[in-house]
This record gives C-alpha cells, structure tokens and sequence, in this order.
C-alpha cells in the first residue's frame, strides 16, 4: 500500500492496472483502493495549498 502511495504522490499519471492488482492481492479491495487513492490525493492536495501559502513557515506573512 505505502508503495503505491508513493507512486501517487511521486506521479499517479505512472500508476498501472499492476499496482491495483498487486493491492487486491494482498487483501485491498475496490473501495480499499479507492479510499487510499482519495486519502493520498487529500493529503497532497492541502500541503500543496499549504506550502503555497507558506503555511507553517517561520515569518511567513504572505
């Protein structure tokens, strides 16, 4: 799962039919993989806005 994350977070335009299968096969099932996939695109998604803003920086006022 974490691999896969990886890639998501890496370049998701590079996740292959593989990498799901490889999750179903040790136990993840559609719904599984959408939840990881939608988690992993959430934390990107606001640390990105984050870090844009500069939210968390020291004497980052804008």
């Amino acid at each position: 799962m974490l691999d896969y994350v990886v890639q998501v977070t890496r370049d998701a335009t590079r996740v292959t039919p593989a990498q799901h299968d490889a999750l179903r096969r040790v136990g993840f099932d559609d719904r599984g993989i959408l939840q990881i996939t939608l988690i992993t695109a959430w934390f990107n998604y606001i640390n990105r806005v984050a870090d844009a803003l500069g939210v968390g920086r020291e004497g980052s006022a804008g």
